[in-house]
């Protein structure tokens, strides 16, 4: 009978990766066996625990990115210098974490370890990353709040390329869409329960950062103690060479233009997203005129009211897309609909207005959500799970370094109108619509 902890897999070779026993502790001394055949159903067990520590992992990452690493630079640089500085910072983090995420993907894809091939880098991407915002916590100026967020963005996307691999590993095809639809609402709940952690502790910078990471880590510790990870025997481990290495950062669009198209679909997606997310506080600041020791709670409410709608459009999404066998019109309507919310917050003059375009994008976000990253594992390239989708996830990461170099431009061009940079991100949310529509593989 199959614990909480994932499927098992079928029978044994000793070829072929294995997947470790059930987590007795941590000793992983258990027999081969076959990884790669088809996976079995997954328990409700089991995906509780997945979207646990998923969510986990969304409050580590989003929580400084929502309020405090900007409160932190506004703090250490004064309002005059805080959005160039924000920019920097988030721009060369970003730019680690594109690089950290594929190149981890493809360290976990040819780990041997006897804790298996995700589990360790679970455990490593959240320690490191975790002392990275403790940095940032207590830095005393830009230049070590720039070495602590490029620290916590590079072993934090370490733990999620980790993470995510677990699904096309772990997920039988049918049950994918309901999964990824679960997950989808792992963002909305973790951007609500950390700003609302944070602004529990507003005035205590220090407590502020850490406490989402110690949440979130609990989270993500049960699951890798539980997990039946799979695990790859020493003589089938893959070699080195500088091609493979310069191959973890590609993937041919001309042999896999599906994926291509994929990646520019989420690239154009992620850049509304980023727009709207690094520079929420200054947009509430400037725009709706919000005093600074409101913006916390402000956040809070918007998250809230945004991923309560993102969780209904996620599950019931992620079910009508397993259910019709379909994916690509589901990541295009939600895209669309994303965007007239990120309109609305253009046009937005007072606080009722940012929530209605929060409220908006939630449905567009939660139907995205929870279709994309199915969408995505239907159209994976090969078979190194986690490098793949490392490569995917570049296009999670780069808007980030974008939207950094690309709102200082639109901010000057516009007067400093944060309505005109929030109608970009609308634009940019539909380029997002159209490029799925390439897609041939999945409907």
């Amino acid at each position: 009978m199959r614990g909480i902890s994932g499927p098992r897999s079928r029978s044994p070779s000793d070829d072929e990766p294995a997947v470790a026993g059930p987590a007795a502790g941590l000793a992983f001394d258990h027999a081969p066996v076959a990884g790669p055949a088809a996976p079995a159903r997954v328990s409700g067990g089991f995906i509780a625990l997945y979207a646990s520590a998923y969510t986990g992992t969304c409050l580590v990452l989003i929580a400084p990115l929502l309020v405090t690493l900007a409160l932190k630079v506004d703090s250490v640089t004064g309002p005059e210098r805080a959005p160039s500085s924000l920019a920097l910072v988030t721009g060369i983090g970003a730019l680690v974490a594109m690089v950290g995420n594929p190149f981890f993907g493809k360290l976990s894809d040819r780990t041997s370890s006897r804790l298996g091939m995700r589990r360790p880098w679970m455990v490593i991407g959240l320690l490191g990353g975790s002392l990275g915002v403790l940095l940032v916590a207590v830095a005393p100026g830009i230049p070590v709040v720039l070495v602590g967020w490029c620290t916590a963005q590079l072993f934090f996307n370490a733990l999620l390329a980790a993470l995510v691999a677990v699904l096309p590993d772990q997920v039988p095809t049918g049950q994918r869409g309901l999964v990824s639809g679960i997950l989808g609402i792992c963002l909305p709940i973790a951007s609500a329960s950390g700003t609302f952690v944070v602004q529990l502790f507003t005035g205590n910078q220090v407590a502020m950062f850490l406490a989402p990471c110690a949440i979130g880590g609990l989270f993500i510790l049960l699951f890798a103690v539980t997990l039946e990870d799979r695990r790859l025997p020493r003589a089938g481990k893959p070699h080195w060479s500088l091609r493979e290495l310069a191959g973890t950062f590609y993937v041919s669009p001309r042999q896999s233009p599906d994926f291509a198209w994929a990646f520019a679909s989420r690239f154009l997606f992620v850049l509304a997203y980023a727009l709207l997310t690094t520079y929420q506080a200054y947009y509430l600041l400037d725009k709706i005129g919000s005093a600074e020791t409101a913006v916390p709670r402000q956040i809070f409410v918007g998250t809230l009211v945004q991923g309560s709608l993102v969780v209904a459009a996620s599950l019931l999404g992620g079910k009508l897309s397993d259910r019709t066998g379909r994916r690509k019109v589901f990541v295009f309507t939600a895209s669309v609909v994303y965007a007239l919310g990120l309109f609305v917050l253009a046009i937005a003059s007072d606080f009722n207005g940012f929530l209605v375009g929060m409220a908006v994008g939630g449905l567009g976000f939660g139907m995205y959500t929870a279709v994309d990253l199915a969408l995505v594992v239907d159209v994976l390239p090969g078979t190194e799970n986690a490098k793949d989708l490392g490569v995917l996830n570049i296009a999670g990461a780069l808007p980030y370094s974008v939207a950094p170099a690309l709102a200082p431009v639109v901010l000057a061009i516009s007067n400093g109108s944060y309505g005109v940079l929030y109608a970009v991100a609308g634009i940019s949310a539909l380029g997002g619509a159209v490029a799925i529509l390439p897609v041939r593989r999945v409907r």
